[in-house]
């Protein structure tokens, strides 16, 4: 019986240690400028471009007011971002937060094709919304 106890809690000791070491996405993209909610927000009253890099079911449960949608892994390609936002223009791409790659992916891929004003939303909609910023 002891040998069991014994794989049961190194099995659980695995899961803790696995959520504890959940990816976490980077700190800054390389040609893009990371901002926090409060810069962020400024570029929002700006009038600056939001992109959010979202699946469907997390743009559909609530977003950033005017942002537009494109899924970093469905929709988001150079002449889908050009159509919405010039290569001279800002824009700032967000998604679920610190656990998210999608805001980070597309940041680096708008640099790759040439976008020289790309900010990276790294605290995304979770602490967007968390600081009393508007929703839709």
């Amino acid at each position: 019986m002891k040998p069991m106890i014994r794989i049961a809690g190194l099995a659980l000791l695995a899961l803790f240690a696995g959520a504890a070491m959940a990816k976490e996405s980077p700190t800054t993209v390389d040609g893009a400028t990371t901002v926090d909610t409060a810069k962020a927000h400024q570029l929002f009253e700006q009038e600056v471009a939001f992109v959010d890099a979202r699946k469907d079911s997390d743009w559909d449960a609530g977003r950033i007011p005017g942002a537009i949608h494109l899924d970093v892994k469905k929709a988001l390609t150079e002449d889908a971002l050009a159509a919405e936002v010039k290569k001279d223009e800002p824009v700032v791409f967000y998604c679920n937060g610190h656990h998210c790659m999608r805001s980070s992916k597309a940041s680096a891929m708008a640099v790759s094709w040439g976008w020289k004003k790309v900010y990276y939303y790294r605290d995304g909609f979770p602490a967007w919304k968390a600081a009393g910023n508007p929703v839709e």
